[in-house]
C-alpha cells in the first residue's frame, strides 16, 4: 500500500479510537434553553417570575428574568415553556431499583438474565416518571447502574447500597427453613448470591460485608435494625444487631467517607442504632416521643415513607405479617407529627417491594403527603431536601454536583410542568399527561410539547 494511504487509514482510526473512548473534545457542549418558563428551585417557596433557564451540557450555566441569547446552531435546542413549571427532577430516597416491580418469589427463584431485563425496564419507567434520581437501599443494582450511566439502558442516577445486611433471623434473611441450620461450609443462600441481603453475625463478619458493598460501588450501607413486615421470621418488635455490631459497620462506611443507614420502626431498634453512629433511620413509624427528641439531638436523618391502608399499601397475605403491616401502618401519623414537632431532617421515599403494580403509583404517593405537608413543602422534600440525604456519602457520591435545585451551576435534572404543581400537587401522580419535557445530566430523555 502506498505511504499516504497508509496514513490516512491511521488517522481515522485513531478518530475512531479517541471518540469511543471520549476524548472528542472539540465539539461544544449540547445546549438547551428553557424560555418564559416559571421556576420551583427546590428550595420551598412558590414559583419565580416568567424567567429563562440555559443549559449548557449537562450543567445550567444562567437563569434570568431577561433574554438570553445564544447561538441559534443545530445542537442548539429553544424550549418554549408558555409559562409552565421548570422544576428539579424528583428523588426517591427509599428505592429498590431491581425488587420494586418483581415478586419476591421470582427474585428468589428466577432467571437472573430474566430478572435484570425487568428491572431495566423499569429503570426507564421510573425516570419516565420525572424521578432522576434514587437512593437504592438494597438489591443488586450494581449492574444497573453502570448500565445507566454508561448509556445501554435509561434510567435515574442511582445511589447504590447494595445488598442490605442482616443478622440471622433478621429482616434481610431470606432462606427457606431447610436451609437451618448452616454448617460452617454452606453456601451463600439465593438471596445473598443475587445480592439481595448479606447474613452476617458478630462485629468482625459485619465489617467484612460492609467492605464487600464498598469495594462493590456502594455509596451508603444498610443495615437491618429490626423486624420488618415482608420477612418471615421477625417479630416487628425485636431489635436486631448489638451496637458493637452497629459500630462495626460505622466504623467501615466512615473509614470510606460514608454512613450507615438502618431498617428501624422501633424505639429500641432506632436508639441502639443512633448510640453506635449511625446518620438515618428508615420507616420509623413506631417511634416515641424520647426517640425523636434523641434524633433531634444527635442530628439524624429519618427517611419516611406514608405508609397508610390504602390503595397503595399491597396487603401482605400472610396473616402474621400482615398483622405487623397493620402496626405499622398505625404509626405512620404519630411519625410524621414528630418529625414536624421535633424539626427532623425529614426525607421521602416509597419503598415499593415486589408487586408489579405499585410502581406506576410512585408519583401518586409522593402526592398523598398532602395529609402532613403542603405541596411547597412536599416538592422541596422531594428535590432539595433528598439532595441533602443523597451528599451525606461525601466522596462516595457517585455525581458530584448540586442536585434538586434550580440555581446556576447545578447539575442540569430537570421537568417541564404542565400547571403548577406547588398548588396542584396531584400533577405529579399523573407523569404521563403533565410533566412535558424530563431532562437527566442535561439531556432531554422526553419531549412531548405540543408542536
Amino acid at each position: 500500500m502506498p505511504a499516504e494511504p497508509k496514513i490516512r487509514v491511521t488517522l481515522i482510526a485513531a478518530a475512531l479510537l479517541f471518540g469511543a473512548f471520549g476524548y472528542a473534545a472539540d465539539a461544544p457542549p449540547a445546549t438547551v434553553l428553557f424560555e418564559n418558563v416559571r421556576v420551583f428551585d427546590g428550595k420551598g417557596g412558590g414559583l419565580s417570575a416568567p424567567a429563562n433557564v440555559l443549559v449548557r451540557g449537562n450543567l445550567i450555566e444562567r437563569i434570568s428574568t431577561a433574554p438570553i441569547p445564544v447561538d441559534r446552531r443545530a445542537d442548539t435546542r429553544i424550549v418554549a415553556g408558555g409559562g409552565r413549571t421548570l422544576m428539579p427532577g424528583l428523588i426517591d430516597a427509599h428505592w429498590h431499583a431491581a425488587m420494586a416491580a418483581t415478586p419476591m418469589l421470582v427474585l428468589l427463584t428466577g432467571d437472573l438474565g430474566y430478572l435484570n431485563l425487568i428491572a431495566g425496564q423499569q429503570a426507564e419507567a421510573t425516570l419516565m416518571r420525572g424521578f432522576t434520581s434514587v437512593r437504592d437501599l438494597s438489591g443488586p443494582t450494581f449492574g444497573l447502574k453502570r448500565a445507566i450511566d454508561e448509556g445501554v439502558v435509561a434510567g435515574p442516577r442511582i445511589w447504590p447500597s447494595g445488598a442490605m445486611i442482616s443478622q440471622t433471623g433478621g429482616h434481610g434473611d431470606f432462606r427457606m427453613p431447610y436451609e437451618v441450620p448452616a454448617a460452617a461450609n454452606a453456601p451463600l443462600s439465593r438471596g445473598e448470591a443475587i445480592g439481595g441481603g448479606m447474613i452476617a453475625d458478630s462485629p468482625d463478619e459485619v465489617r467484612k460485608r460492609v467492605r464487600e458493598q464498598l469495594m462493590l460501588g456502594a455509596s451508603q450501607i444498610k443495615l437491618a435494625a429490626g423486624g420488618g413486615v415482608s420477612s418471615m421470621y421477625d417479630p416487628i418488635d425485636v431489635s436486631q444487631y448489638t451496637e458493637a455490631e452497629f459500630r462495626a459497620a460505622v466504623e467501615a462506611a466512615e473509614n470510606w467517607g460514608t454512613y450507615v443507614t438502618v431498617h428501624a420502626y422501633t424505639p429500641s431498634a432506632i436508639q441502639a442504632a443512633i448510640r453506635a453512629g449511625v446518620k438515618c433511620i428508615d420507616h420509623g413509624q413506631l417511634m416515641d416521643e424520647a426517640t425523636a427528641k434523641m434524633m433531634a439531638e444527635k442530628g439524624v436523618w429519618l427517611s419516611l415513607q406514608p405508609f397508610l391502608d390504602n390503595e397503595f399499601a399491597s396487603p401482605q397475605t400472610n396473616p402474621a405479617n400482615r398483622v405487623k403491616q397493620l402496626e405499622v401502618f398505625a404509626g405512620t401519623d404519630n411519625a410524621f407529627a414528630l418529625a414536624r414537632k421535633y424539626r427532623l431532617k425529614t426525607a421521602w421515599g416509597t419503598d415499593i417491594l415486589f408487586d408489579p403494580n405499585l410502581p406506576a403509583t410512585q408519583g401518586a404517593q409522593l402526592a398523598s403527603l398532602t395529609r402532613w405537608y403542603s405541596p411547597p413543602e412536599i416538592l422541596q422534600m422531594a428535590t432539595g431536601t433528598n439532595a441533602e440525604l443523597l451528599a451525606l456519602s461525601g466522596p462516595r457520591n457517585p455525581y458530584p454536583g448540586r442536585l434538586g435545585v434550580i440555581e446556576e451551576g447545578a447539575l442540569a435534572d430537570l421537568l417541564l410542568v404542565d400547571g403548577d404543581p406547588t398548588a396542584d400537587i396531584n400533577l405529579v401522580a399523573d407523569p404521563d399527561r403533565n410533566f412535558l419535557v424530563i431532562m437527566k445530566d442535561g439531556k432531554i430523555y422526553k419531549d412531548a410539547l405540543p408542536r
